[in-house]
């Protein structure tokens, strides 16, 4: 938005003024239903500190004295003020009768004032402005100095002025005086800083000139929200009490502080004109007068003064308005379109038979049930897995790698074989391998699957509890909380129900493994088999020597005599092995003694050849069969789980709410809104009120 100063001086600078009145338009439609504006407006939004000159500048852009006066903080509500130029009336014989009793002199049927929350009334009297603003804002927040952000909107309808539309807000302060809270300078810069960080607002920033730039609260808060000074225009206050030889040229030349919109400094009434009641009409005159006379700023008085002021306002608010007003109209479309939909998801306020209305939501909810378990959902997320793929993934991976890193050696070592092979083999010696002592290890192998299988189950369970609360998320079911509840209720009461006979086959299945060890198994490696595998682990053959000339093998091989048949010559050699260490240690007199033996008898001695052999062998057949009884449970268990958990909801899901729910007696219990559903109806249906409104209004602009 670029601003020709130049164009400012003259009347032929002024635009048409519908734009702002439009603007206007819009501000009342989301005054009047009471809602916060949605839409981010053009407006010029005055800010100043307590004492700046803010009401004496406005009071003079209007040419009337209409704003309370006093002391500490008067302005205690944002005030929005639309001014409206109207042409003047021909002049009337006689009084009318609208002005009878009126107690401000400057009266006339001329200019009037109008406020948003009595229509209809016009105030010709500005000393009952005065009033009716000071008993607007005690009403709000008493007659203690507190503040609050409702705004209070009056319109006035003048010859004399321009059409603007300016937010007056209260003067910053620093300490508090009074009954005023602890808290108002925050307070008041919290409400200053909602308005002027909007994009869309103009920030008037007023400052005193006989007090520091640097220092002016104004420009402070403005440079906040605009550091670059692009949307903020400076007012220069209290110029005629600047010391003698001391001036604002430097500030109006950009040369301090530079805001692109400029400065204007301006001459208002002193506090004893005001106590004088002064006129502003001779304020101005004395204003003119000043700037004209002034030596520092008499060549440029054009651009000085609260007419110049005023003309400029109109002008930026004006090509600001133009600018805006594009964005303005998608911004409405777009939240006019937003709420619409938000208002139709909440249904309307009118029930229908609510027999028909919960049958049909059990209908809907078991439907989606099947279909998020199935994958057909028509709102498949990109991001994440969900619904039956959780479930999935709970089988395939979860659980599929918890069996897999299930290793039966870790609670059974070697030394735990070997007793339990001596102890199967009972009072004599084992000539081969026992089968007791491989069928014992494998079955207590076994049983340890059962704890992952039945923590499938439950994570399952979980996945289709997450399923649930997704469902019960949308917007349906916030609207009738108690359905919501019912639902959840008999959900997760079903659920339980049926994880007693899905843990029950869980275990049924472990339970069948550990029972019947079938060594007949087609995958299973045989005796023989794993046998032969220790044997050629112990006792590889040799490759056989090759006559390098002839290629043929060499005949007398000498071939290496296994270990176990190779019989010891030494006496002692029944030292090693499972008994060794409980004689090793002892002579020959105590050996011939037989001395009874220890209360607990355990292995501690080394494994003998044959006794690794023999462990080894019965580990090689017990890592075959659990590999089998693995691959089994990881492809029977999710069938288990899926039988009686997850199909049997989607089987018997719609039944289970209807024999829980679908009680006459119970029906309007649950069909009983929320106050969130109630309330935030209600203000759709103001927002979209508004809204539409505000549609036609812009509609009428091209």
């Amino acid at each position: 938005m670029t601003v020709d100063t130049n164009s400012l001086a003259t009347p032929g600078g002024i635009s048409d003024p519908s734009l702002i009145k439009l603007v206007n338009k819009l501000q009342d439609v989301f005054t009047t239903v009471g809602v916060n504006n949605p839409i981010d407006l053009p407006q010029i939004v005055v800010v100043g500190s307590q004492s700046s000159g803010k009401s004496s500048v406005l009071e003079n852009i209007v040419g009337r004295d209409f704003l309370p006066r006093g002391s500490g903080i008067v302005t205690r509500r944002p005030l929005v003020l639309q001014l409206i130029n109207r042409p003047a009336t021909v002049d009337s014989n006689g009084v009318d009768e609208k002005l009878e009793g009126s107690t401000d002199k400057a009266a006339n049927t001329d200019e009037w004032g109008e406020f948003l929350h009595i229509p209809g009334q016009k105030f010709y009297d500005f000393n009952k402005i005065r009033e009716e603003i000071n008993r607007e804002t005690e009403a709000k927040v008493g007659r203690n100095a507190g503040i609050s952000p409702a705004p209070i909107n009056l319109r006035i309808y003048s010859p004399n002025v321009l059409n603007l539309t300016l937010v007056d807000l209260p003067g910053l302060t620093r300490v508090p005086v009074g009954d005023q809270p602890r808290d108002i300078e925050r307070q008041i810069r919290d409400m200053i800083m909602k308005f002027i960080q909007k994009s869309n607002a103009i920030i008037l920033a007023v400052s005193p000139a006989n007090v520091d730039l640097a220092n002016s609260d104004g420009l402070k808060l403005a440079r906040e929200v605009d550091p670059e000074g692009q949307r903020t225009i400076g007012v220069l206050t209290k110029v005629d009490l600047m010391d003698e030889g001391t001036d604002v040229v430097d500030i109006l030349a950009g040369r301090i502080i530079p805001l692109r919109l400029g400065y204007v400094p301006v001459v208002n009434r002193g506090q004893r004109d005001i106590d004088n009641k002064k006129p502003i009409n001779a304020a101005l005159d004395a204003e003119k007068a000043f700037f004209d006379n002034h030596k520092a700023y008499r060549n440029k008085s054009t651009y000085c003064g609260t007419p110049y002021l005023a003309r400029k306002l109109n002008l930026i608010l004006m090509m600001h308005i133009k600018q805006t007003l594009p964005e303005i109209k998608s911004r409405i479309s777009n939240s006019l379109q937003k709420y619409t939909q938000e208002l139709e998801s909440l249904g309307p306020s009118m029930l229908g038979n609510s027999a028909n209305i919960v049958l049909n939501i059990i209908t809907e909810f078991t439907n989606e049930w099947r279909t998020v378990l199935d994958g057909n959902n028509t709102e498949l997320s990109s991001n994440e897995l969900s619904g039956g793929a959780r479930i999935s993934f709970v089988f395939h991976e979860l659980y599929s790698n918890g069996v897999k890193a299930v290793d039966p050696f870790d609670h059974v070592k070697d030394v735990d074989i070997r007793t339990i092979l001596y102890n199967s083999s009972g009072s004599s010696p084992a000539l081969f391998v026992g089968t007791t002592a491989f069928e014992l290890i494998v079955k207590q192998q076994i049983k340890r699957l059962e704890e992952p299988s039945l923590k499938c189950a439950s994570l399952v369970y979980d996945e289709l509890v997450r399923i649930l609360t997704h469902l019960l998320g949308k917007q349906l079911y916030r609207r009738y909380p108690g359905l919501k509840e019912k639902i959840h209720a008999v959900v997760i009461s079903f659920f339980k129900k049926a994880m007693e006979p899905t843990n029950k086959l869980v275990k049924d299945l472990v339970a069948m493994e550990a029972c019947y060890v079938n060594t007949g198994h087609p995958d299973f490696l045989n005796g023989h088999r794993a046998m032969a595998i220790v044997n050629e682990k112990h006792n590889p053959s040799r490759p056989v020597q090759v006559d390098p000339k002839t290629g043929k093998p060499l005949a007398n091989t000498p071939r290496a005599a296994s270990p176990t048949l190779v019989a010891s010559s030494d006496g002692d050699s029944g030292n090693s092995g499972f008994f060794g260490s409980f004689f090793a240690a002892k002579n020959k007199k105590k050996a011939a003694a037989m001395e009874a033996p220890p209360p607990v008898l355990k292995a501690s001695g080394t494994l003998s050849e044959r006794e690794n052999i023999e462990v080894e062998v019965i580990k090689l057949l017990i890592s075959s069969y659990y590999n089998i009884v693995k691959r089994t449970m990881i492809d029977m268990v999710p069938k288990a789980i899926m039988l009686n958990l997850v199909s049997f909801t989607k089987d018997e899901m719609q039944k289970e709410l209807l024999e829980n729910m679908y009680r006459q007696s119970e029906l309007d219990d649950l069909l009983k809104e929320s106050d969130y559903t109630i309330r935030r109806r209600k203000e759709c249906q103001q927002m979209v009120e508004s809204l539409s409104r505000a549609s036609e209004i812009v509609s009428q602009v091209q």
